[in-house]
């Protein structure tokens, strides 16, 4: 037996995983834009105190018990931005969107995009909101140092 064959079987395994991967990706990124549009319709402006924000696993966020049984299993392991806020007269805790959670300032009041329990915009209602300061990473901190700059 030639010594190519295993490598051409390898070679159109991979081939083949990488097309249904390209299928499978491309499904989830439509099922990705229908629900993206489905909060975009159903989003509200509301006004908001924000208490407390934290990185939760779900099952410890404080999230009803009906959206903890609807996550997939492989999803509660996982950590959501989780944030506590007073809304009127009352205290809910929310989900924020990757993007917005660094932005979200604590002890603050904001005026908030929300659709559901899922926070989708965040803006100051006194003024602007204070972007968090970007981390140095090790390659530009080795960089500086060797510079001699600060």
């Amino acid at each position: 037996m030639p010594s190519w064959i295993p490598f051409v079987i390898i070679l159109v395994v991979m081939i083949g995983a990488l097309v249904g991967l390209y299928f499978f990706g491309r499904k989830q990124q439509k099922k990705q834009d229908a629900q993206r549009e489905q909060m975009e319709a159903a989003k509200q402006t509301v006004s908001m105190l924000i208490i407390d924000k934290k990185r939760l696993p779900v099952k410890s966020s404080g999230l009803p018990q009906m959206v903890i049984d609807q996550t997939p299993k492989l999803l509660r392991r996982s950590k959501l931005p989780i944030v506590k806020a007073k809304i009127g007269p009352r205290i809910m805790t929310l989900v924020a969107d990757e993007k917005v959670f660094d932005l979200i300032p604590l002890k603050k009041e904001v005026k908030a995009t929300v659709s559901g329990i899922y926070i989708l915009g965040v803006k100051g209602v006194r003024g602007p909101l204070e972007a968090p300061k970007k981390k140095v990473g090790l390659l530009r901190r080795l960089r500086m140092k060797a510079s001699g700059s600060k």
